[in-house]
């Protein structure tokens, strides 16, 4: 931000001067400080690269490594605890995180390829700065600025003079507050989405892989949580499921060939792609959006290529890149919801041809064996998980049009260009 256009009252300023005087700007130890040999099962947790990220969500969990409490106080100087911010010296430049209150961690240790920001509560409020530091237009100079040969890398003395544009103190909290707001509603969202896909997984699990209800009715128990009319539709013995073992009585075994074809998405290129509401998906998942469907919805999407054998369900009309396989049922299974979740449990990444660029064989996928249970038992299935999904997708939608307008409000509160009265009343009216 240019001088001249810094709003009445507020102040250019470093990060350097906003941290605090005693380990308020410091680097992760040294690679040979901090071993791999050093790790242990629990402890004090230690914030890599994936638990960072490029703006939106500010701390992801992920998966931790820890080191000991001894090695902790060792390396004491690179601790971080809850609001300081954390940012990559090394790899991929722009990942920032925010060490939330909320998180059963209260102390972290930050690795060799990480730095982190104490803030000086007197003159800067932590969340504000995390927003200014992890907005697109300061990840954007971040990596503009930053070493390119080899691996692209920063540094400490670099982070120490990188500027930043604070209003009064109290302007900084309201707006980090409005922003908080938002991100909240979004991980709250978000939480709520894999408590409810946690019930879809574990109701297949009892039903179709543990069996629950035949073995209740096997020992004449009613089944549990289950009503009496749906625990009539599944049967009260077993019988040789031959290559997967026993299984319900009536129920069969097929390959997956006999029961979905693996159709080939088809290629759109970035360029090609016009704005939209219909989402692209590679095999990494959504990858962006386009103004016209390939597939209606709902969908299984699996990937073929780079990422083969990952699998993706989508309850909106969507396009299938040619990365990609999409599920159609051809015989009388036609519970996609059913189809779902067998097929994540199928371990297809596994099927991926060797070469240089993995791909997933289609024909010895089409070998597996699947289990198909008794139309009845999917139709109670799919009657339960139909409204699951809804909700799902519902929270999802939200979930979107909240980051849309943080996306929007975030660059206009940093720069002044709208003031904190404006922008809470857009708050209020969406959360």
């Amino acid at each position: 931000m240019k001088t001249e256009s810094i709003p009445l009252g507020w102040q250019l300023t470093t990060l350097g001067d906003i941290a605090k005087k005693e380990y308020g700007l410091v680097d992760g130890p040294f690679g040979s400080n901090l071993p791999a040999s050093e790790y242990v099962l629990l402890g004090v947790p230690v914030i890599r690269g994936s638990n960072l990220s490029l703006g939106g969500v500010s701390f992801k969990g992920g998966e931790f490594v820890y080191v000991s409490e001894k090695t902790a106080k060792r390396l004491e100087r690179s601790l971080c605890v809850p609001e300081d911010i954390v940012f990559t010296k090394k790899g991929t430049l722009g990942q920032t995180g925010f060490v939330p209150t909320t998180h059963r961690y209260k102390k972290f240790l930050i690795s060799s390829n990480q730095m982190k920001l104490s803030v000086d509560r007197k003159v800067a409020d932590p969340r504000f700065v995390y927003y200014y530091v992890s907005s697109p237009t300061s990840r954007e100079k971040i990596i503009r600025d930053s070493e390119v040969t080899g691996v692209p890398k920063t540094n400490l003395a670099y982070l120490r003079t990188f500027p930043i544009v604070l209003p009064p103190l109290a302007e900084q909290k309201a707006i980090a507050h409005i922003l908080g707001t938002l991100d909240d509603k979004i991980e709250l969202n978000q939480q709520m989405n894999q408590t409810l896909e946690a019930i879809a997984r574990a109701l297949f699990k009892s039903w179709f892989i543990d069996f629950d209800p035949v073995r209740a009715k096997l020992d004449g128990r009613q089944p549990a949580g289950m009503d009496a009319e749906t625990a009539a539709l599944f049967p009260a013995e077993f019988e040789d499921g031959r290559a997967i073992g026993k299984i319900p009585k009536g129920w069969k075994v097929q390959i997956i060939g006999d029961v979905i074809e693996f159709a080939y998405g088809k290629p759109l290129k970035q360029p090609d792609r016009q704005h939209g509401i219909v989402p692209v998906y590679g095999s990494n998942g959504q990858i962006g959006w386009h103004n016209k469907s390939l597939v209606k919805a709902p969908g299984i999407v699996i990937g073929r290529k780079g990422n083969p054998g990952t699998v993706v369900w989508t309850p909106i009309d969507f396009y299938p890149i040619d990365t990609t396989f999409y599920a159609i049922p051809i015989s009388s299974t036609k519970s996609l919801h059913y189809l779902f979740h067998a097929l994540c449990l199928q371990d297809l990444p596994s099927l991926a041809a060797d070469s240089a660029v993995p791909g997933l064989n289609r024909n010895l996928a089409y070998m597996n064996k699947l289990l198909i249970p008794s139309e009845e038992c999917l139709e109670a299935f799919d009657s339960i998980v139909n409204g699951i999904s809804a909700k799902v997708h519902i929270t999802n939608q939200e979930a979107i049009t909240l980051t849309s307008i943080r996306d929007a409000l975030l660059p206009k509160l940093l720069s002044g260009e709208i003031r904190v009265q404006d922008a809470e009343k857009v708050v209020e009216a969406v959360t």
